[in-house]
């Protein structure tokens, strides 16, 4: 039987009045260490970056400036940068979760032969890797190098993202439903996709967020896999635009290089808020299940 939520019991003495008082103090002071520099970034991306420098913008932009958006949004290269980064976020979460939810659900199965060993080796390649070189020469071998693949298959698996899908499904998915649906002649791949995944929608959506942002914020990979500037993610271009313009400066003087100084400083700002804000939109809609999963394992009763 589900037990009913108990009622908040209201402070009748004095020091629980206090304690509360401080709780709650603590609390709006953490979540303000925590949202303010996003808004400052936000209302910075929006203002004269001379007040900026000299810190007359601190909760409202003085002076209303969108030369950085207007620099970012001039680029040909843009658009086609952020809808190669939101192919490779949808393309490479979903072939994410296709690899690593069905391993960590057999890896829970006691019928799987050699599960111990099969589970260390997962394990291994958290704590050691075989490094940049022999992973380009394994990719390059494979024909993925400046592929839109090179971005989505060889990195897909994530020994840390297994073990914890693992523990979720020891947790949260009862021996007796594998019974009960054997029993109604159910097989191990109709009980996995009509019982298992329906019952595991708070780590998918954990898995998934994980996996996206991931993805959504990775340039390195791109750095170095890929050197055709139509694959190329969003965030690749928007580094290597700040590159450039840091460059014009060191090439410059007097007002011009003033002037390309507090552009590219608006553009810095500009670009944290156009690489952010998808992510930023999706996660509220992931957070009641990115807590569900997040909590899996942590409290046993």
């Amino acid at each position: 039987m589900a037990s009913k939520a108990k009622k908040v019991k209201k402070p009748t003495t004095l020091n629980e009045k206090i304690f509360n008082f401080v709780v709650y103090g603590l609390s709006i002071l953490l979540i303000l260490v925590i949202i303010y520099p996003l808004w400052f970034v936000i209302i910075a991306s929006f203002s004269n970056p001379a007040d900026v420098a000299s810190g007359a913008v601190w909760f409202w932009p003085k002076s209303w400036s969108l030369k950085g958006y207007q620099v970012l949004f001039q680029q040909p290269l843009l658009w086609r940068s952020y809808f190669n980064t939101i192919f490779y976020t949808l393309a490479g979460t979903a072939f994410g979760l296709l690899v690593n939810i069905p391993v960590a659900y057999a890896l829970t199965r006691k019928d799987l032969l050699g599960r111990k060993w099969i589970s260390l080796l997962y394990v291994i390649p958290m704590f050691v890797t075989g490094g940049l070189i022999p992973i380009y020469l394994v990719t390059k071998n494979f024909g993925l190098l400046n592929t839109i693949w090179v971005m989505i298959i060889p990195f897909a698996v994530s020994p840390y993202n297994i073990i914890v899908a693992r523990t979720f499904f020891q947790e949260s998915i009862p021996e007796g439903l594998w019974e009960a649906a054997q029993v109604d002649g159910s097989g191990t791949i109709r009980y996995f996709f009509t019982i298992v995944l329906p019952l595991s929608k708070a780590i998918l959506a954990v898995i998934g967020l994980w996996t996206a942002v991931g993805i959504w914020n990775s340039w390195f990979n791109a750095l170095i896999y890929l050197t055709n500037p139509n694959l190329q993610p969003l965030q690749l271009l928007l580094r290597q635009l700040l590159i450039m313009n840091q460059t014009l400066q060191t090439q410059t003087t007097g007002a011009m290089a003033s002037e390309l100084a507090q552009t590219s400083q608006m553009m810095q700002y500009a670009s944290i808020v156009i690489s952010t804000l998808p992510i930023m939109l999706v996660y509220p809609f992931l957070q009641k299940y990115f807590n569900q999963g997040v909590m899996v394992g942590a409290i046993k009763e």
